[in-house]
């Protein structure tokens, strides 16, 4: 691995914190920008300063010579010297063939300075001659610069002028800024992280939340401190999701459990009648037996294949109805005649309990499946039957606007509260024994409730212990015009 695959690995690493990349791209831009600036001020800025500054002393300095050169007369000379010392306030000595003409002779002692203070010369030359630009420190600290042309006509003009006052103060702008600039930089790194920890710090709730959820705390909710209206958002959305599928893993235990019920009510109820098939048969395979014994046998071995059969039909018409809703033929009848056809064929089982059975025979159409409603009217009123021991099963209609209410009354023992909920469920029975005398299969109120469903309508009941039960649905009620039409 190469040094700069090392680095690149060191400084972006694959895998980091949120806070750190954050930190670091706070870091990378603000960086870049106070290294530019600072870059600027302290080098360009810095050139571009001294550039103008021995810009304007070599002009004053060409000015000076030119003025000297043209004028003849030495009293002259240095009177210019001295009006031009006054006016740029600086020290100025003129030399001739190398011999004093004017100013001050200490103002070229610079060429040969012993101490070694001078911290900067620059020498250019041109036509016009050579020109040396030296600075130093004075006595008094200030910066000292020293400017000096050796003219091709043997002037030699020395010039020393102090650092100009707006020369310091842009020093010591570029220096404030400097630091300022390195401020920033620390404040804006502090402020990154103060922002990463105000960001993460919400995400590793979010994420210590998920990770409850995935150990099986379902019931977590996410619970953040922040004003930040993304993340609020992000934890509400989270938090109706996981509701959302809380419901749904609640859902599918339930479903779960029903169907290992379910499995399980099959098998026992397939089994019992076949364990009496086989007993039965067996039995009659004994010579020993009467003719009467036999035929007893037979038919208890064929009571039990019927109800085998009825079980497995059953369990087919449920299937159907579950996954073939075209299986309902929309279709106009008349109620009175399929409440008298049901009440027909369970009349005699009404008689040997000594029940009474009464329905209301006023016409009226509906809308529905005739022979699926059937089986719902026969399955609730036999139900009736089976659980009233003595009083009367009323099966009884009326309008309600554009429906038709039906209910089927008994005065039986009632259906006590904590089962009102699980009667529709398949195999569910408040008295099981009860039940499997009288040959149910616990299928009756399940398929009931499947076929109300088909017909987009819900089945309810009422009950009180004691005093009897009360189920109720509604169909979609014809006018009589519209029964005409059809006619």
């Amino acid at each position: 691995m190469s040094f700069f695959t090392r680095l690149q690995s060191q400084l972006l690493p694959a895998r980091a914190s949120t806070k750190t990349w954050m930190f670091l791209t706070f870091a990378l831009f603000v960086g870049v920008a106070v290294l530019a600036v600072g870059v600027y001020v302290t080098f360009v800025l810095r050139v571009q300063v001294q550039d103008a500054r021995e810009t304007t002393l070599r002009a004053q300095a060409e000015r000076l010579s030119v003025a000297i050169e043209t004028s003849e007369d030495e009293q002259e000379q240095r009177a210019i010297v001295d009006q031009a010392s006054q006016l740029m306030g600086s020290r100025v000595a003129v030399f001739r063939d190398g011999d004093l003409l004017a100013g001050e002779p200490g103002v070229a002692s610079f060429e040969n300075d012993a101490e070694g203070t001078f911290h900067s010369e620059t020498t250019y030359t041109d036509d016009e001659g050579e020109t040396t630009f030296r600075e130093r420190w004075g006595e008094d600290t200030a910066r000292l610069v020293y400017v000096s042309i050796k003219r091709p006509s043997g002037y030699t003009v020395h010039i020393s002028q102090p650092e100009p006052p707006f020369l310091a103060l842009l020093r010591e702008m570029q220096m404030t800024l400097i630091v300022g600039m390195i401020m920033a930089l620390l404040m804006a790194l502090l402020g990154s992280w103060v922002a990463a920890s105000r960001v993460t710090a919400p995400l590793q709730a979010i994420q210590q939340t998920a990770r409850n959820i995935i150990d099986g705390k379902y019931d977590e909710t996410v619970r953040v401190k922040t004003r930040a209206a993304e993340i609020q958002d992000l934890a509400r959305s989270l938090n109706r999701a996981a509701s959302t599928f809380l419901d749904k893993i609640n859902e599918l235990e339930r479903l779960t459990r029903m169907q290992s019920e379910f499995i399980g009510n099959v098998s026992h109820e397939v089994r019992n009648p076949i364990f009496s098939v086989s007993g039965y048969l067996e039995a009659l395979g004994s010579p020993r037996l009467s003719d009467e014994q036999r035929k007893r046998y037979a038919e208890k071995g064929l009571a039990n294949l019927q109800r085998l059969n009825t079980l497995f039909n059953d369990l087919i018409e449920i299937a159907k109805l579950e996954y073939r809703e075209d299986l309902i033929k929309d279709e106009q009848f008349e109620l009175s005649d399929l409440v008298a056809e049901t009440l027909e064929l369970l009349e005699p089982k009404a008689e040997e309990k000594g029940l009474a059975l009464e329905a209301s025979d006023h016409l009226i159409h509906v809308r529905g499946d005739r022979n699926r409603l059937r089986q719902v009217f026969f399955n609730l009123i036999d139900n009736a039957i089976a659980y009233t021991d003595e009083g009367t099963v009323r099966c009884r209609y009326r309008r309600r606007k554009d429906k038709v209410r039906v209910e089927i009354v008994d005065t039986g023992r009632g259906i006590p509260e904590e089962h009102r909920e699980r009667i529709f469920d398949r195999f569910y029975r408040i008295d099981p024994d009860r039940s499997r005398k009288s040959g149910g299969t616990g299928l009756g109120l399940s398929i009931v409730r499947q076929i109300i469903q088909a017909h987009g309508e819900q089945i309810r009941v009422e009950s009180t212990e004691g005093r009897g039960t009360r189920f109720s649905f509604e169909l979609p009620y014809v006018p009589e015009e519209e029964v005409a039409t059809v006619a």
